[in-house]
């Protein structure tokens, strides 16, 4: 077994949750605790649409990935099904990165050069907020469906694709880059949106929802700052938000993330790599503005559209320019290819940000196909949009802030739960001749499915002996540091 300290070893945490949102699951509830020796993580997920997982060949599949990325101990506990969906990979393909000024049609002119300059786009993902856009393309040669690696095409491509990228009086000026390196695509979006202060715009999602609520503050008494989060609830809310304050140099030793309905309530107890808290009113207020950035860049505006249909040449280019055409402006975009089939979802509202005409949307499936282009219900969020407008105006003050240590102890006690449990347990060595004591597991079959309890016995750890559930508040464990 491999050893991982989380405190020291930066950015552990967003490891686990970035190979748990990769396997398209959705984290609907999470205790994160460490004290720089140890740490134990546990999530409740299920699938995309709400399911438990029963498929053993899958939880055998997320129990291999997870101990072979991370080297940690796996504990999975009650377990229901799952459709798994594999990542994609990117090797062989070029990357793109581009980032601007949005504007309507501008991806209609991004595909337009890409295909005039035999570029076939293999993968890509679009994001817009605050006025920029952001994006990863993947491609390839036309021709051959090699990489394209010659310097003097590639440095005509960024040439191309600059100029469409500027415009307007942004002061700042639109980038492009070429590489071969293969990245996390969505925390690379997180990365390039950051760096280009999207944050300090303000937010272009207020028209179609409520903003995050973001709190921090300081315990002085313990040296963490808290950060306490209220949102909408949607997949992949914990790694965005893990993303940024990993990338903002922020350590997690605690955490606890609720959902309850469509609401997501998030808790995290947090210090500086160097060890400290927030130390300024400043940065407290950088961090509640990137961490709201993070939570919004998602949060794509507009009427949700399935592109399923055969790839070709020229295929998205004439898609988004049918879309350019109906004026219609596109918020979001994922686009995949897998086996010779365009799989595409493209968010779109009209020129002005508002809700699309259905006459608008219904002649673009006419133009495109109606059996290709399928049209998905409206944001849920535009549907409540009136309803949280009322809550909003009745105040936060009233909001419940969860209890990160009650809820542990109180889950912890009760082991029926509803939803898929990992549990992530690692221990680290701090001297040659400790020894690791022993993991004694006990598994109870009943009807309906299987529960694998863990009894874990450390005998060279006495305060863990003798108080086994304690050790969750961080409190107690300074009170009995390790021998």
């Amino acid at each position: 077994m491999g050893l991982v300290d989380s405190a020291r070893r930066h950015g552990t945490l967003l490891d686990a949750v970035q190979i748990l949102t990769d396997l398209n699951l959705s984290i609907k509830k999470a205790y994160i605790s460490s004290d720089g020796q140890w740490f134990m993580d546990v999530f409740h997920v299920t699938d995309l649409n709400g399911n438990k997982l029963t498929d053993e060949s899958v939880i055998s599949y997320i129990e291999q990935v997870v101990i072979r990325t991370l080297r940690f101990y796996l504990v999975l506990i009650h377990l229901r099904p799952l459709i798994l969906i594999k990542s994609l990979g990117f090797n062989g393909l070029t990357v793109l990165e581009l980032i601007g000024i949005d504007r309507v049609g501008l991806l209609s002119e991004v595909f337009a050069v890409l295909a005039e300059l035999q570029c076939n786009v293999v993968d890509a993902k679009v994001w817009t907020h605050n006025g920029r856009i952001a994006s990863l393309i993947y491609v390839k040669d036309c021709n051959s469906g090699s990489p394209i690696e010659d310097s003097r095409r590639i440095d005509r491509i960024e040439a191309c694709l600059r100029n469409v990228l500027r415009g307007g009086n942004d002061i700042r000026s639109a980038r492009t880059s070429v590489s071969m390196a293969v990245t996390h695509t969505e925390r690379r979006l997180h990365q390039m949106m950051s760096v280009d202060r999207d944050y300090e715009q303000k937010s272009d999602l207020q028209c179609w929802t409520d903003s995050p609520v973001v709190n921090v503050q300081n315990w002085t008494e313990r040296g963490y700052s808290i950060v306490n989060l209220q949102c909408e609830d949607r997949p992949k809310l914990l790694f965005d938000v893990v993303c940024t304050l990993t990338d903002m140099e922020y350590v997690v030793f605690h955490a606890s993330i609720n959902t309850t309905g469509d609401k997501a309530y998030l808790e995290f107890y947090i210090r500086h790599t160097d060890g400290t808290p927030i130390s300024s009113e400043p940065e407290r207020h950088r961090l509640i503005q990137c961490l709201q950035a993070a939570i919004e860049r998602r949060a794509s505006e507009g009427i949700r559209l399935e592109l399923c249909t055969s790839d070709r040449q020229g295929l998205l280019t004439d898609v988004t320019r049918t879309f350019r055409k109906n004026r219609l402006n596109v918020t979001g975009a994922e686009i995949s290819t897998v086996m010779g089939v365009a799989m595409n979802v493209f968010h779109v509202t009209d020129a002005t940000r508002n809700l699309a005409d259905p006459k608008s949307i219904e002649s673009v499936r006419q133009k495109i196909g109606l059996g290709n282009l399928k049209v998905k219900e409206l944001p849920f969020r535009h549907h409540q949009m009136a309803e949280r407008q009322d809550e909003h105006e009745i105040g936060i003050g009233g909001a419940v802030l969860l209890s990160l240590w009650s809820l542990v102890r109180k889950n912890l006690y009760n082991l029926g739960l509803d939803y898929v449990m990992l549990l992530v347990f690692a221990v680290v060595s701090f001297g040659a001749g400790y020894v690791l004591g022993s993991i004694q597991m006990l598994m109870l079959v009943y009807a309906g499915g299987v529960t694998l309890t863990a009894l874990i016995t450390i005998p060279n750890w006495p305060f863990f002996n003798r108080h086994p559930l304690k050790w969750l508040d961080p409190s107690e464990a300074e009170k009995h540091p390790k021998p």
